[in-house]
């Protein structure tokens, strides 16, 4: 297993540590999805100016860059222009550190009706495709927001029918928000799968939260991670199992980074022992 995680995970570490820590807790990859409060992290020197230099202490540490996780909804007209931008941005880092993989989401829908946020989403991210080619990567769709359901992804994939497009199984959210079973999502998408991300969790009170579901340590919770695994594994998924630890947005509520990356890595390699 390749693993990697989303920097969403450790919001207070600067550069140094994210690559120390990465290595010393036996990651493979770092996924930048925010750093030093900046979630558009090509605006800091450290992934513009200096980023030959940060690219130098990653590779020095034996580590790669697996994603850049944007902030882009895909489907959306009113930031249409500053989606493109943000995409040509990213694609500018995918040259630089040799990164396969720029995320996107769906995004939220609103008033539109299903076909015509479908028509929008593909002509969108066509375009996306496009320029994350040409950097020699791929944008890639989460399975999140309005466009969980593999019913809805599915036909937009289909449509997109682009080299620079793929689609992000985030193992938790369908399985979690609507009940689909993982094999009904490979089944759907498995084709355009190129990217896994991994987190746990058990139902709460929803009363006065974002979500009726609190996050929890990888193999404490209800999903069946394991049994996804084992499918992806089956299919013959090679691609990155990205710890989404959402400290970030959830920072009193979530163990420290030290705990739960460590943590991590324990469980995937106990998991990756019994999937021999």
């Amino acid at each position: 297993m390749k693993l990697s995680f989303t920097t969403l995970g450790c919001p207070e570490w600067h550069l140094d540590q994210i690559i120390n820590n990465a290595s010393e807790y036996g990651f493979d990859a770092i996924d930048f999805r925010g750093l030093n409060g900046e979630m558009n992290v090509w605006k800091l020197p450290e992934l513009s100016t200096n980023a030959q230099e940060s690219l130098a202490r990653i590779t020095d540490a034996g580590l790669k860059v697996s994603c850049f996780s944007s902030s882009v909804q895909a489907v959306s007209v009113e930031k249409y222009e500053q989606n493109i931008n943000e995409i040509k941005e990213y694609a500018r880092l995918c040259e630089i550190f040799g990164t396969p993989y720029i995320r996107v989401f769906g995004g939220k829908i609103g008033d539109l009706d299903r076909a015509e946020a479908t028509r929008l989403i593909v002509k969108h991210l066509k375009e996306m495709a496009q320029i994350a080619a040409a950097s020699g990567a791929k944008v890639l769709v989460e399975t999140h927001d309005d466009w969980t359901d593999c019913r809805y992804m599915q036909p937009v994939m289909e449509q997109v029918n682009h080299e620079g497009a793929g689609v992000l199984w985030d193992l938790h959210h369908p399985y979690r928000t609507i009940g689909e079973q993982p094999e009904a999502t490979w089944d759907a998408l498995g084709q355009w799968i190129q990217y896994a991300h991994v987190k746990d969790s058990v139902k709460v009170d929803g009363t006065g939260r974002r979500h009726p579901h609190r996050y929890v340590l990888n193999g404490q919770g209800e999903i069946p991670l394991k049994h996804m695994f084992q499918l992806l594994k089956d299919k013959g998924y090679e691609g990155y199992y990205v710890y989404e630890w959402e400290k970030a947005w959830y920072p009193e509520e979530l163990e420290e980074p030290e705990v739960a990356f460590p943590q991590y890595v324990q469980y995937m390699r106990n998991a990756a022992e019994e999937l021999r």
